[in-house]
């Protein structure tokens, strides 16, 4: 039966959809992916249901909240934005669950002959009483280890599920908390939330943070405080800031965690302490810095200086002659800082600049580089020319000596 059901947060309506699973068509195990063909409650016919699931076999019963999607390939789907899974009650349920093979020990023969030998109360008997498990032809004590080694590390999984849903957590992320910190995960959430943050890409501090608060943290709570500072950090690095004066970031995170001064001061000095954050001073300002980007933007800076020790690809260019010939070619006058700019360029490995053509003329192989879109499009109306898309984790497939010289733009911002 599909029940509509609407959220407050959400201005679509949701439905909830309950069923037995009939068929796993597809499942990642990586970052629990699914595609189930399921018997629903009001439907005729078996409905394709789209979700995460850490674990899953046919056989099980599933409640899930979603709504329903026209996929161009495969046609009508239920998308679930939610997932719940529980172990099946009837005895056709239960036959498909023990030899679905998801506990190892059990196939379709081992299946059927247990839930001959105990009917409904198969689960009930590997839980609490295991011997009788040897009852079943061709059941040994190795194989009924198995099954209870196996059903046991499941029952696990779903409590640590079901911890993670009572406490605000979807589906798709509750697999991934899983997948990073297995039995531990409800160990780690209730010790310190906030590790979500730092641990598990694309969870960022303001769902670490309704999670802390659903299970109970307050909002002075010193290891609240002590996460806002990277909260803080980041947010700052969201608009180009490596780092932040000390002063603006404690005024920053009282704005963002909406508590006393003091506390963000106490906290800060305990993270400079462990080394989370870093201060260093910029002209004469005492700046505080993550500490992954400050080493980061150490070794850019090593890298470049070494870059610029390094002898020019390009022979000796004449000045005088260079610069009339560029404002004829462009039919621009060049300003004195432009062509300050320009005669420092010619002799330089290394250096910021925001364009130019004389290196182009003479031959030089120049590549464009930029990371992102619009950084991208921003240099092709300033250059004439369309850069290459690079990120931080990518690699030129060019030869070497392909190119004399690379312009690379809006690579990184510092304080």
């Amino acid at each position: 039966m599909t029940i509509p059901v609407r959220h407050q947060s959400e201005s679509s309506t949701q439905e909830v959809l309950a069923g037995l699973v009939e068929r796993v068509t597809f499942h990642n195990s990586d970052n629990g992916f699914c595609v189930l063909r399921a018997k629903a409650r009001g439907h005729r016919d078996l409905v394709t249901v789209v979700g995460h699931a850490a674990i899953i076999s046919a056989g099980e019963w599933i409640t899930a909240s979603g709504e329903w999607v026209n996929d161009h390939t495969h046609g009508q789907q239920f998308k679930a934005r939610f997932m719940r899974t529980s172990a099946p009650t009837s005895i056709d349920g239960i036959e498909k669950y023990l030899g679905s093979g998801m506990i190892r020990g059990i196939g379709p023969v081992y299946a059927k002959k247990m839930v001959n030998a105990f009917g409904e109360k198969v689960f009930d008997i590997i839980e609490a009483e295991p011997e009788r498990l040897r009852e079943v032809t061709g059941i040994g004590l190795m194989r009924a280890k198995r099954i209870t080694d196996a059903w046991a590390e499941q029952k696990i999984i779903r409590e640590i599920m079901v911890f993670l849903h009572t406490n605000g957590v979807g589906t798709a992320r509750a697999v991934r908390i899983y997948k990073t910190y297995g039995v531990d995960a409800v160990q780690v959430m209730t010790e310190n939330s906030y590790r979500l943050a730092r641990d598990i890409r694309g969870i960022g501090f303001k769902t670490a943070d309704a999670i802390a608060m659903k299970l109970g943290v307050e909002k002075t709570a010193m290891i609240r405080v002590r996460a806002g500072i990277s909260y803080a950090l980041t947010e700052a690095m969201d608009d180009g800031h490596c780092g932040l004066p000390t002063e603006e970031l404690v005024l920053l995170a009282v704005e963002l965690l909406e508590i006393p001064k003091e506390l963000v001061q106490s906290a800060l000095d305990l993270e400079l302490a462990e080394g989370t954050v870093i201060v260093a001073t910029v002209g004469e300002t005492a700046c505080v810095f993550l500490g992954g980007l400050y080493r980061a933007e150490q070794v850019i800076a090593e890298r470049i200086l070494r870059l610029a020790n390094g002898k020019l690809p390009w022979r000796d260019i004449d000045a005088e002659k260079a610069l009339p010939w560029v404002e004829q070619k462009t039919g621009l006058s060049l300003a004195e800082s432009q062509v300050a700019a320009i005669r420092v360029a010619l002799i330089s490995k290394v250096l910021v600049i925001t364009g130019g053509r004389i290196l182009d003329a003479k031959g030089v192989n120049l590549l464009l580089c930029a990371p992102t879109g619009r950084a991208a499009k921003r240099m092709t109306e300033a250059t004439g020319s369309r850069p290459r898309r690079f990120t931080g984790s990518s690699r030129s497939t060019r030869r070497p000596g392909a190119s004399n010289a690379t312009a690379i733009t809006h690579s990184t911002a510092t304080y």
